[in-house]
């Protein structure tokens, strides 16, 4: 991991809200962590553009592709996997390096080949697309291979970005879970990971659960049709990524614990158990690697009782890189949560509206993969419950993308109090669609 200039990074801002008030005896703080990169460079740097030599990020990209044998069925999804593949080669910024693994019950490396990355230029480039043309469909599905394989090939560069790529349209069915678990444990932390499952035969906590612990995307592309225009949009995103493993530090006064961390914005991403300590009463909470863009954290902390007119710093937020020398580089943003204990009720009283906005969120999050298991499971009334509450939140917070994913699978009578009945048929994509994309949120309506 490099040593970032202030040119080479976007420059990162933290906005916090909260209603700091309490009660008297009050001890919970809930803030709004807003974290926002901006002007790294990004601009300029799109598809086939390059930086100059010694300016910008290094970064590394593995592409894993599914070539078990029910990708021959039907046949064009192995043709759509393939374009798809060239689509997202065509994208990769001169200089960038990469690799295309080719994932059964084993990992195969299609290109380059001999435990290494190319360095993707012209020549490079259709050197890859000839490779991925003798790309053919046989075989089992084995995760865990294919992202300890990506590990070895990205580690292998002196790169300060690595990301992956991963396709897959079958389960997990030729390693057990706990194999499966081994490699993500192994592999968090060393790089990020977008997964994709194509057509409806996947299984959703599986690709959600990889891209969850690797800090990446999840999504499905029920149609093999729609694989390049995604994998290029992911490319797209991976190259304008600027600094990677990023962490929020959270800093604390004697006597306060955190209660949880988790991102709330653009996904629901519970962080709280991934600190890792950072010195005294300090812990960093990994958000992965950054390009411009904005994302929002919900923390919540416990702090202890104080009388009333008293007032204390509840949490220091920071964020920071670490070095290869165990050192961290601070990026120089900062944001502080505060706690002030007041008898006046409207004010302790108050709801921030970022807090009841996110936690609404979060509760919808919930409510749709609860009401999906129900469903599954064979308890309507429960799901009927849960995924009314859902078409509810979902009404009230503006998430329209998320109403009209419920739409498909309930009838909606009344949006405003979440009254819902089940459809008696519903297409498997549509299911599948809402329970992938269930975590995705929309920000407050300013």
């Amino acid at each position: 991991m490099a040593n970032f200039s202030k040119s080479s990074v976007p420059q990162f801002s933290v906005d916090v809200y909260q209603n700091e008030y309490l009660p008297d005896g009050g001890r919970e703080v809930n803030a709004i962590v807003t974290v926002t990169a901006t002007g790294g460079g990004t601009v300029g740097t799109a598809a086939g553009a390059s930086y100059a030599p010694g300016q910008g990020p290094s970064a590394g990209v593995a592409i894993m592709v599914d070539c078990s044998g029910s990708m021959d069925y039907p046949p064009t999804k192995m043709r759509n996997a393939r374009d798809a593949t060239a689509a997202a080669v065509d994208t990769l910024r001169d200089g960038t390096h990469f690799a295309v693994i080719g994932g059964t019950h084993v990992a195969k490396e299609i290109y380059p080949g001999g435990g290494r990355l190319a360095v993707a230029d012209r020549t490079t480039r259709e050197q890859a697309k000839q490779a991925l043309r003798r790309l053919g469909a046989g075989g089992g599905t084995a995760i865990g291979t294919w992202l300890r394989l990506a590990d070895r090939l990205l580690s292998s560069a002196d790169v300060t970005i690595r990301h992956g790529i991963l396709l897959t349209d079958g389960r997990n069915e030729h390693e057990s879970p706990e194999d499966l678990k081994a490699a993500l444990d192994s592999c968090a932390g060393r790089f990020t990971c977008d997964a994709r499952g194509v057509g409806t035969d996947w299984e959703v906590k599986e690709v959600t659960g990889i891209a969850s612990a690797l800090l990446g995307t999840a999504d499905i592309v029920a149609d093999p049709a729609g694989l390049a225009a995604d994998f290029t949009q992911m490319m797209e995103t991976a190259m304008g990524k600027e600094v990677a493993d990023v962490a929020l530090r959270l800093w604390t006064p004697v006597g306060t614990t955190i209660k949880f961390v988790k991102q709330v914005a653009p996904t629901v991403e519970a962080l709280t158990d991934r600190r890792t300590e950072a010195g005294p009463r300090a812990g960093d909470y990994p958000t992965g690697s950054w390009g411009d863009e904005s994302r929002d954290y919900h923390v919540c902390v416990e702090v202890p009782a104080a009388g009333l007119g008293q007032e204390m710093l509840a949490a220091r937020v920071s964020l920071v890189v670490p070095q290869p020398d165990g050192s961290v580089q601070n990026l120089g943003a900062q944001g502080l949560i505060r706690a002030v204990w007041t008898d006046d009720m409207a004010a302790s009283t108050s709801i921030n509206p970022q807090v009841a906005h996110y936690t609404g969120q979060a509760e919808l999050a919930q409510a749709i993969q609860q009401g999906l298991d129900l469903r599954k499971a064979g308890d309507m009334d429960g799901a009927t419950a849960k995924l009314g509450r859902a078409v509810q939140l979902a009404s009230a917070s503006g998430n329209a993308d998320t109403a009209k994913l419920l739409a498909k699978v309930v009838d909606v009578v009344d949006a405003t109090t979440g009254t819902v009945r089940l459809k008696a048929k519903v297409e498997e994509a549509d299911e599948m669609t809402l329970e992938t994309r269930s975590t995705k949120t929309v920000r407050v309506k300013k």
